[in-house]
């Protein structure tokens, strides 16, 4: 009797310290009454999570979570509102977007006569000779539906030279003054992967399309490093305000890389930045010797994949198709990189643990990458390689199963297909059509389908492609039933097309894409639930918040 109680005695305060030690930490945020998604399997809808040093470390009952509660701990009631991951656009271009919100804003004009009017107005008190840039017009969206001439255009602004991008950047339109600063004539020649739209006597009508496009771009002045360092912080900022969090960004040179990083290193990047570097052969060079970089500087960048092009776009009918444009019977569309360029730098990757992302739209496109991915992977077997094919947009039927059979992406932008179903029947006839913006039919052979916005070609807000994603219709709910409607997505698809899988798509899902313990705190606070909201009220959802890292990095005003 006596030796068991001086056990227990001896015992009593080693089980205390024990007990102290193994007490957890209090956390240093707890959200409460929430209805949270958090794209986690093991618990999918959560009321509370408790976050410490910008790590998720609880999710469940808000009892349990504040738990964790400490002096210091902050608490958040989030009033019965809804909250996700914070959402990732796993195909956009930040640069772009923040040279756009200084330029002519084009998108949604309706006419050629819409265009120049707010060229014109942008142009007042612009002295002569500089040059009026501005993006975003789509001749599909006029009346009359064909390639502007320069005539009007270079009437309403002689002395300036005008540069106008269309809407999915595979095009350019210039007016004569352009034409002039950049030395294009009737003698110029199309180079490999472009063309210049002409007259019947040869002359430049002022459109020009892919590759072409760089016979004027290379005139106009270039932006100075601190005109894009304005430029990425704006764009960060603006990309916020719609609950992204980070995006995918597709195609950058290493000068702009560059500014990235320094700016990410002075914390200048409050998001989560995977870069592709762009197809240069020198920058290709440097980043394979360098190796493959990952959460750089507190998880804000990636630079471990390549950004490549194998065709043009649809709407400029640049796509390259197998079989002739249904309505331009002697246009296949153009092939901007040779396959065996595609080939090499696939196989320079994979031997140094690099990931390819290749742009192809038409089927042909499509196919002639796939083939490339194919050859390169046989001739240096990896797994996990998680190559991707950007877009993925016109599919043949038989090359559909070819992505999941070689473990290859497709990322696509859900919105695209809501932007070009007006029209793309007429570009790729009945037959073909049924292999466009194919979601559902690459959901079904067992992959992932990174969701995105291609912006500055899309408008920069997610919850356009998650809708587009779940109803196959327009921001006016058109058409009813939705285009083509057996593509459709569930809403816990679209939801992880926006989240996890750009994640996983990206090297990120063991940090990023749910919310889980031991996962980066990113979310998004919206004002009504998108996962179970009349599709037609999706679009009526406002960002209330975005936190990344347990701080809140915009909130809407009150």
């Amino acid at each position: 009797m006596y030796s068991r109680l001086l056990l227990a005695l001896v015992l009593a305060p080693l089980g205390t310290m024990v007990a102290q030690r193994s007490a957890p930490p209090s956390a240093d945020l707890v959200v409460t009454n929430a209805r949270i998604h958090t794209v986690d399997d093991a618990r999918p809808m959560v009321a509370a999570m408790a976050i410490r040093n910008g790590t998720i470390v609880f999710t469940g009952s808000v009892r349990e979570a504040m738990a964790l509660r400490g002096a210091t701990t902050r608490v958040v009631d989030m009033g019965g509102r809804t909250i996700i991951p914070g959402m990732v656009d796993a195909h956009a271009h930040l640069l772009g977007l923040g040279q756009s919100l200084r330029n002519v804003d084009l998108v949604g004009t309706k006419s050629l006569d819409e265009v120049i009017a707010r060229v014109v107005e942008r142009a007042k008190g612009q002295p002569a000779g500089a040059w009026i840039l501005g993006r975003g017009w789509d001749q599909n969206d006029w009346s009359d539906t064909r390639f502007p001439t320069h005539d009007a255009l270079s009437r309403a602004l002689p002395n300036n030279p005008v540069w106008l991008t269309r809407v999915d950047g595979h095009a350019g339109y210039g007016n004569a003054a352009a034409m002039r600063a950049a030395g294009v004539t009737t003698a110029t020649v199309d180079p490999s992967g472009g063309k210049i739209e002409r007259s019947a006597t040869r002359e430049p009508t002022g459109v020009f399309i892919d590759n072409a496009k760089s016979l004027v771009e290379r005139s106009i002045p270039a932006p100075t490093r601190e005109d894009n360092r304005r430029a990425i912080s704006a764009a960060i900022a603006e990309s916020h305000k719609w609950g992204l969090v980070g995006l995918h960004d597709a195609g950058e040179s290493r000068t702009t890389i560059d500014l990235m990083e320094e700016m990410a290193k002075a914390g200048q990047i409050p998001f989560r930045l995977y870069i592709m570097v762009g197809d240069d052969s020198a920058a290709i060079t440097h980043y394979l010797a360098r190796g493959p970089q990952s959460g750089l500087y507190d998880n804000r960048l990636w630079i471990r994949s390549f950004k490549l092009y194998a065709d043009g776009a649809l709407g400029s009918r640049g796509a390259a198709l197998l079989e002739p444009y249904s309505d331009d019977p002697n246009n296949r569309g153009l092939l901007l990189s040779a396959p065996a360029h595609i080939q090499d730098v696939a196989a320079r990757a994979l031997r140094a643990g690099f990931q390819v992302n290749t742009h192809a739209i038409g089927d042909r496109g499509n196919r002639v990458v796939l083939d490339a991915y194919d050859a390169a992977l046989s001739a240096n077997p990896a797994a996990d390689h998680r190559f991707r094919v950007e877009h993925a947009q016109i599919l043949s039927h038989d090359d559909i199963p070819r992505f999941a059979a070689m473990g290859v992406i497709p990322s696509m932008q859900a919105v695209h297909q809501t932007s070009d179903m007006y029209w793309a029947g007429s570009r790729l006839g009945i037959g073909r059509v049924l292999g466009a913006y194919a979601w559902r039919s690459l959901l079904n052979t067992g992959i992932v389908v990174p969701n995105g916005s291609d912006f500055p070609v899309e408008a920069v807000n997610p919850l356009l492609s998650f809708h587009s994603a779940v109803s196959r219709q327009d921001a006016e709910n058109w058409p009813v039933g939705g285009w083509m409607p057996e593509q459709r997505m569930t809403r816990d698809e679209a939801l992880k097309s926006m989240t996890i899988w750009p994640a996983y798509a990206g090297f990120q899902d063991a940090i990023m894409g749910s919310l889980a313990p031991g996962k980066l705190a990113d979310f998004v606070v919206l004002d009504r639930d998108i996962m179970t909201v009349p599709e037609r009220d999706i679009l009526g959802a406002t960002v209330i918040a975005t936190w990344i890292g347990g701080k809140p990095v915009y909130e809407r005003a009150r």
